[in-house]
């Protein structure tokens, strides 16, 4: 009979199961008790399962998306205590581990350190030493060239290629709604990191986030996943469920899992929730905890109150407004909404005209719809700011001779301008014209303003401010 020591018995179980890992060596970084829940080895086991295609050397099945509540032991599992736990299989694995800013990554990181460190880890591991000349908070190197290196988003990885990419957070909840940090996370997203890979068709990427807007990373890394050659596994796990959430649930499975509606009853419960609210309000409870980048039924445009019918003939008014953009393919629309006011003082979304289109093929079409629409309906044009786009307002004046056109000159940002328009929403008084285009139209401002566009409610917005400021009568109530 071969005698198996406790200490080699105890390393056994931790490299054979991350959860086991993860109740051994918690009390080496956490002071208070773990309080565990379902959730834990759930993420403990997805991720192993993650791992060990790694360790064999085996294509990845899939890159994995986790949207799941702060407060939820999340980024102790993954960023912290997931890289210690690879290199009790692995020593040689690189991780490149990222956070929204490299403070943060680097805090994470110190913590994985300190695992690698404790005298509990030392006892069942060894042989896995860290070097004394690459020992730092943001880098730090083992024996068997194994490495695990901390970046913010946005930050260089020049020279360093993962077996894992570990990346938590890599959007600031506060900045979502910056289209600048946005746009730079996701270029970051796209961009660096998949260069970045050891071997392409083996090292996974994994994002860690909480949902905060229709456009943020884990909604583009799901979207690719539906593209042919790219597999996305994607956990979402809000903080509470009712009849109108329920489908956010990834897997559907997992809803069995929640207790009175609540994910984590102990970590998460009611009254924590109930305050989170207060403090975060509907669209920040609602993208950190809900996993939605707006409340059920729209933030600040409830669309679940707009009216899909067949539209009246007489009106009192109608306007077209044209949001312009100047680059074919360019990422951003031009959109022309047709907003008419009825006999009733019902207001409708009656036709939405939206293209990348450059500036002559754009124009062409502002006077076709123009013609189409007839000397009826006003057009407004909206001016940007500075020469350029007073210059480009004058040339579509210039080109609409014969119709009523009014130029209109912005103030304020899109929110602000977008409110008035929102009132009427939420008030119920407005309705939308059957057509194929409803569904881009009700999306954009269900999501606004944390929409991917918002080309169609800057239109809406401007076409609702020349009507309701001028409200001109054109030959009496027209058809």
């Amino acid at each position: 009979m071969v005698s198996v020591s406790k200490g080699a018995l105890e390393a056994s179980i931790c490299r054979d199961s991350f959860y086991d890992f993860v109740l051994r060596f918690w009390d080496t970084i956490i002071a208070e008790d773990m309080a565990d829940n379902w959730h834990i080895k759930y993420l403990c086991d997805e991720l192993q399962t993650v791992a060990e295609r790694v360790f064999k050397g085996l294509p990845k099945d899939y890159d994995l998306v986790i949207n799941i509540s702060p407060g939820t032991t999340k980024s102790t599992i993954c960023s912290i205590m997931y890289p210690a736990w690879i290199w009790t299989n692995m020593p040689t694995a690189r991780c490149i581990c990222g956070s929204y800013a490299h403070a943060l990554a680097m805090d994470l990181s110190r913590k994985g350190r300190d695992i690698i460190q404790s005298e509990k880890y030392r006892e069942l591991f060894g042989d896995l030493q860290l070097r004394e000349d690459q020992n730092t908070k943001a880098y730090y190197v083992n024996t068997d060239g194994g490495y695990r290196v901390a970046v913010g988003t946005g930050g260089a990885i020049t020279g360093m290629h993962g077996h894992f990419i570990i990346i938590d957070d890599p959007l600031n909840p506060t900045e979502a709604v910056s289209e600048v940090e946005l746009k730079s996370a996701n270029r970051w997203m796209k961009g660096t990191l998949p260069t970045r890979k050891v071997n392409k068709e083996v090292t996974p990427t994994i994002l860690i986030m909480q949902r905060l807007h229709q456009d943020d990373p884990s909604a583009n890394m799901v979207a690719k996943g539906k593209e042919p050659g790219y597999k996305v596994r994607h956990i979402c796990l809000p903080a509470e469920i009712d009849e109108g959430n329920r489908k956010e649930v990834k897997p559907r499975r997992l809803i069995r899992n929640y207790i009175d509606g609540l994910m984590d009853a102990e970590r998460l419960s009611r009254k924590v929730l109930n305050q989170n609210k207060i403090d975060l309000g509907m669209y920040g409870y609602s993208g950190q905890f809900l996993q939605r980048p707006v409340p059920l039924g729209g933030g600040m445009f409830k669309t679940d109150r707009i009216e899909l019918s067949v539209a009246p003939k007489r009106w009192k008014q109608r306007v077209r407004f044209w949001d312009k953009a100047g680059t074919k393919d360019g990422g951003a629309y031009t959109a022309g909404v047709l907003l008419g006011e009825d006999v009733e003082g019902i207001f409708w979304i009656l036709d939405v005209v939206r293209g990348q289109w450059e500036s002559h093929e754009r124009e062409k079409i502002i006077r076709q719809t123009a013609q189409a629409d007839g000397v009826r309906v006003i057009v407004g044009v909206e001016q940007e700011p500075g020469s350029g786009g007073k210059e480009s307002a004058q040339n579509t004046v210039k080109r609409l001779r014969g119709f009523r056109v009014k130029v209109l000159r912005p103030t304020g940002d899109k929110v602000l301008r977008a409110d008035p328009f929102s009132v009427q929403v939420n008030g119920s008084n407005v309705k939308m014209r059957i057509a194929p285009w409803n569904r881009d139209c009700l999306e954009e401002m269900q999501f606004f303003p944390y929409s991917k566009y918002k080309d169609q409610i800057d239109a809406v917005a401007g076409a609702f401010t020349l009507l309701t400021a001028h409200r001109v009568r054109v030959g009496g109530l027209g058809r």
